[in-house]
């Protein structure tokens, strides 16, 4: 009897186990016993260490661009070939909002390669543009040395149009400048009679409240909505305008182009927080500015423990996209750390501050700042920084 049962374990170990594993499972017995000392030495240093974020190696190799596949985000693209998503949103002129779609070609570049390259020279000469698989309206204004809004005007577009490969497009870089003022009217109060606002792509429930002079709060409470609800373009939103006497931001005006604000006590602190760490760090002025601008485009400067879909904090940094949890994100000392970036960071390689974009100091405000948060936009950023200054010469 245990003749034939050998017999029927040595056939089930011949016919049921690939002898390549039973060669790899025997090496690995046999070297198991001299590096178990050389493991448990090892132990005592990652032990000390566990707090530092760990970049896992992506089993594959990042190829020079990628064919995206149903079922594919960015996240999971970047995350594949060890790549960070700001960094592949970034290279491909997309934004947190951007949508990917299958059959559409993603550019991939190694880390060695400059993550965020200064806008192209503008080619005063060209008059149209062929859109191709991957484009956006963005990346073309950037392209030929203009702005969305002179593209979106200049063939009769809106900021919820989509555009096709194949399209051709008017541009022309002359219409840059008329592009400037237009942004004002945008975050003017509206009358206090309108009682709805109609969602059109771009729009969040934090800017719909400023635009008319509300907070998030009322907006969720006169829709049924909550932190976690999704707006989306054709939307009827009932809106109620706040009492005049009870402003839920400090007043702001607009002159030249340049955003200007008194800042209340809160907003006053958080911007005293943001130059404090920037000039522990050794942060040049330039770039403590390109911090207090991007704070007030994102929050108001203010700690909102809420925002565009999971976006928290002073940067409205998102835990989804790697910039921490909930809890870390809404500690200003250290989002404001994560901001800047470098070998300080304590977000360590999971995301890209100022201090991780080559050349940013020779960048154009708005697109200093742009290469961090990439965002829907990017024209925000530079409306603000004469007064950054500002404040960080009476707040610093």
């Amino acid at each position: 009897m245990r003749t034939k049962t050998a017999t029927r374990r040595t056939r089930s170990l011949q016919f049921g186990v690939p002898a390549a594993v039973l060669g790899a499972l025997a090496a690995t017995l046999t070297a198991a016993p001299a590096e178990a000392a050389a493991t448990t030495t090892d132990l005592a240093p990652i032990e000390r260490h566990r707090s530092i974020p760990v970049r896992v190696v992506p089993a594959q190799a990042a190829p020079a661009s990628y064919v995206v596949r149903p079922g594919d985000t960015v996240s999971s693209i970047a995350s594949r070939f060890g790549l960070r998503t700001v960094d592949v949103l970034a290279w491909n002129h997309l934004s947190w909002r951007s949508v990917i779609y299958p059959g559409q070609t993603l550019t991939l570049r190694t880390a060695a390669a400059s993550p965020a390259p200064a806008p192209a020279p503008a080619a005063a000469t060209s008059t149209s543009h062929k859109v191709v698989a991957g484009d956006t309206v963005y990346a073309i204004a950037q392209k030929y040395g203009t702005t969305v809004d002179a593209v979106l005007a200049a063939n009769g577009l809106t900021r919820a149009s989509v555009i096709y490969p194949g399209q051709a497009l008017a541009v022309t870089g002359s219409a840059a400048p008329a592009a400037a003022p237009a942004a004002a009217p945008a975050s003017a109060p509206t009358p206090a009679a309108t009682a709805s606002h109609m969602v059109v792509a771009g729009d969040t429930v934090y800017g719909i409240a400023q635009k008319y002079g509300i907070t998030t709060q009322t907006v969720f409470a006169l829709n049924g909505l909550g932190p976690s609800s999704i707006i989306y373009p054709g939307q009827k939103l009932a809106v109620r305008a706040a009492p005049a006497a009870a402003p839920p931001a400090a007043a702001t005006a607009t002159v030249g182009g340049q955003r200007s604000a008194t800042l209340d006590s809160e907003q006053a602190a958080n911007a005293a927080l943001i130059i404090r760490v920037g000039r522990e760090l050794g942060i040049p002025d330039r770039g403590i500015a390109l911090a207090l601008a991007t704070g007030m485009v994102e929050s108001g400067l203010r700690n909102l423990d809420w925002g565009d879909r999971d976006s928290l904090g002073i940067f409205q940094q998102r835990p989804s996209t790697g910039w921490g949890t909930p809890a870390q994100i809404m500690d200003a000392d250290r989002s404001t750390r994560v901001f800047y970036g470098g070998r300080n960071d304590p977000n360590g390689h999971m995301t890209r501050g100022l201090l991780d974009i080559a050349g940013w100091e020779s960048m154009p405000f708005t697109s200093a700042a742009q290469a961090v948060q990439i965002s829907a936009y990017p024209d925000k950023y530079g409306q603000w920084e004469t007064q950054a200054y500002s404040w960080l010469a009476l707040h610093g």
